[in-house]
Formats: structure tokens, sequence, C-alpha cells
């Protein structure tokens, strides 16, 4: 594998600060997670199967502040924009991402937990809408960008996630994948064979951002083959029109007019940003309970239990559902049908019996050569990753 400046960054060590940045707004930190954000919008998984107990998830994003409900399960990765240990959020998006992957549930109302609440989560910042980068002809563009995402998961790997979350996209024409992402194509392959799943946003259609909804354009990294695909659906499992449509899109989760779970009452956030968290809390729930598969297995057993959906390229194999995830039989499954000898799968079909519960917890993740991940995408769409022309507005 050829050297990058990414692999630098995943030696041990916080990463350094960004050069040339600078803060253009305020912070807004996220707000109290008390009561009133717990207010059950995530599909619950049956109890008693899997709480993500014994696994790692990166979330790659805009930090996470140590909020009560992620309390002595969050661990602090590295700041790629101003140094340090990735534990700041000036913009909420990280930790809205992280409390619906694994946020505790309330103690006073017993509800709100995130998808996987025995998961410890890894912060990682790469991005914030609230900094920008002066670039060296004088212009100044969002901070975050795609040397520092690939850098980001790969040092979330080498710091032992089993899942990494990406709520963050950029689109580029299809013409110049290679060149403006091939740092970021090489790390979730890195990942793979390392046996970590990466599970990024589909991302949000805006005109004014790099996604604008013209199909010669290509999400990254959600795009990649080695990346878990989510698109977002409401509570009717009726798509967004907002999702980004493709071939690469794998399953879809609910990410439409959800409680923001950092926010006041009534605070609602959506996009494929918080879809995203979802299916990554889901595939820790797996890789407690079925420590054997890999993540390629992981990913298979996600869209060949998820349920069926008219979604038009939005929702791949159709919306996620963490029962059926946990429970369908066989054990190795694909979207597809029956596995011959040597394939991944068996059927998905219709009237599964559920698998046996574990009658001891199964044991950690081990890891590969020391390493794992972790992943996730949010909702207002964290835009234009650097080095990247936008592409014009159409009129």
């Amino acid at each position: 594998m050829r050297t990058r400046p990414a692999v630098a960054a995943a030696e041990p060590g916080p990463p350094g600060p960004a050069d040339g940045l600078r803060q253009t707004r305020a912070c807004t930190p996220p707000g109290d997670d008390g009561p009133g954000a717990a207010r059950g919008a995530v599909p619950q998984p049956p109890p008693g199967l899997a709480t993500g107990a014994g696994q790692l998830v990166a979330v790659v994003d805009t930090g996470v502040a140590p909020l009560p409900r992620l309390a002595g399960r969050l661990v602090g990765g590295g700041d790629y924009l101003t140094g340090g240990d990735g534990l700041t959020d000036c913009d909420g998006h990280g930790s809205d991402v992280a409390l619906l992957l694994a946020g505790a549930a309330d103690p006073v109302t017993g509800l709100g937990a995130g998808m996987a609440p025995g998961a410890r989560i890894l912060s990682l910042r790469q991005s914030s809408g609230r900094f920008a980068v002066r670039g060296t002809d004088g212009t100044e563009r969002p901070a975050g960008e795609i040397r520092t995402l690939a850098a980001a998961i790969d040092r979330a790997v080498a710091l032992g996630a089993s899942v990494v979350n990406v709520s963050e996209v950029v689109c580029v024409p299809s013409a110049q994948v290679d060149s403006a992402g091939g740092a970021l194509r090489e790390a979730v392959d890195d990942a793979e064979r390392a046996g970590v799943l990466v599970v990024a946003a589909a991302g949000n259609i805006d005109e004014a951002g790099t996604c604008t909804g013209d199909p010669d354009l290509r999400p990254l990294p959600a795009s990649y083959d080695s990346v878990l695909a989510v698109g977002a659906v409401d509570g009717d499992d009726v798509p967004g029109d907002f999702s980004v449509p493709g071939p690469w899109v794998d399953l879809a989760a609910p990410g439409q007019d959800l409680p923001r779970p950092s926010g006041p009452d009534g605070a609602v956030v959506r996009g494929t940003s918080y879809s995203a968290p979802l299916v990554a809390g889901t595939a820790a729930l797996l890789r407690e309970r079925f420590p054997m598969l890999t993540p390629r297995q992981v990913a298979d057993r996600l869209r060949a239990t998820a349920r069926p959906s008219a979604g038009d390229g939005r929702t791949g194999h159709g919306v996620l559902d963490p029962g059926a995830a946990l429970t369908a039989e066989p054990l190795l499954l694909t979207p597809d049908g029956p596995a011959g000898p040597g394939d991944r799968a068996g059927s998905p079909g219709a009237g599964r019996a559920p698998l046996p519960l574990a009658t001891t917890p199964p044991p950690d993740l081990p890891a590969v050569a020391g390493v794992g991940a972790v992943a996730a995408v949010g909702g207002a769409l964290v835009a234009a990753l650097a080095g990247l022309r936008r592409r014009p507005r159409r009129p």
C-alpha cells in the first residue's frame, strides 16, 4: 500500500491543528440531553439480544461533547481542526449523531436510548461549519477536507474501532472520483481489510452545496464498494426527497423530522446524517452478537433483512429492521437469495425463524493487528470537504 499523509496521522498521539484555520462564527454547543430531549425517536431492537457492549464505534464528525447520556463511554480520538482530544463540538451535529447511535436511555423516563446504548463512542473531530481554512490562493473554505477525513478513518482503525460512522459527504463528478478521493478510497478499503465496517450517509441534495442532484455526481465516501451507504426515510418508510439516490445506496433508515437528541423540546432534525448512526448502531449490535462475522457479512445481513421499500434509488434494499437483523436465520445472509458452497449467504425470505438468544455474553470483537473501527453522517449536510470546486448551480 502506498504511503500517504493519512498514515502519519494514524500513529499514536493526537492530530495537530489545521494550518490557516480561523473561527468564523461563535460556537453553538449541544444542549442538555436531559428528560426533554429523550423522546424515543430511535426504532428499538428487541430487548435482551445485544446492547453493543464491547464495541468501539468511531464518530468522524464535528466532535462529540461529553454529555450525561454518554457518560463513561466516550473516548477522545483527536481533533484535526484545533488539536486536542475531539471532545469539543461547536456545531452540535456530531453529538446528535453519537446520541442516536449510542446514547443511554433517559434515567427519568426510560426513553430515548440510542441504537447501541452499551457501545463506546470514539470521537474524531475533522469538520465544523464554525471554522474556515485559508488556502494558498487566499480563498477560504469550510474546515474539513478529504485528506483529513481519510486520516480520521485511518486513526479510528488504529485506535481499535469495530464500526466507523461518517455523517459527512462531498459529491464530485464521476470522472474526478479517483483523482479527488484516492486517499479516502484507500482508507475505507484498508478499514474493511482490517475488519472494520464503515457506514456513511448517502448525502442530502442541496443546490448550494456539492450534492446538487446532478446524476453525474458521486457522493464520497458513500459510493465506495467497501462502505455501507444509508439513505433517509420518514416514519412511514417514505423516502426523503432530499436523500441522494444512486445504485450505491444499500439501505435506508429514519432521518426525517426526528426529535433532536440534544435539542430543546420541539426541535427536529432531518438528513441522511441522522439515518446513518441508526445503521451503524445496529452494526455494533451485530458485531457484539455475532463476533465471527466479517464487515461484509454484517453489511449483507443488514441489507438482506431490510424491509422492502419502493425507494426509486433512495432506499437500496429497503428500510433498516434491527429486530430482523438480530434474529433472522441462517446466520449468513445476502440480499440475493440462498448461498452455495463458499458463498456468504443464505435466503432472507419471509417467515424467518429467530436465532436463539445467547446464554452468555459474546466475547469482545478481537482486534486484528491491534486495529478496529466505527462510523456515521448528519442533517444539514456538512458540505464541501476541501480541495474540490463546487459545481455551478443549475438555472
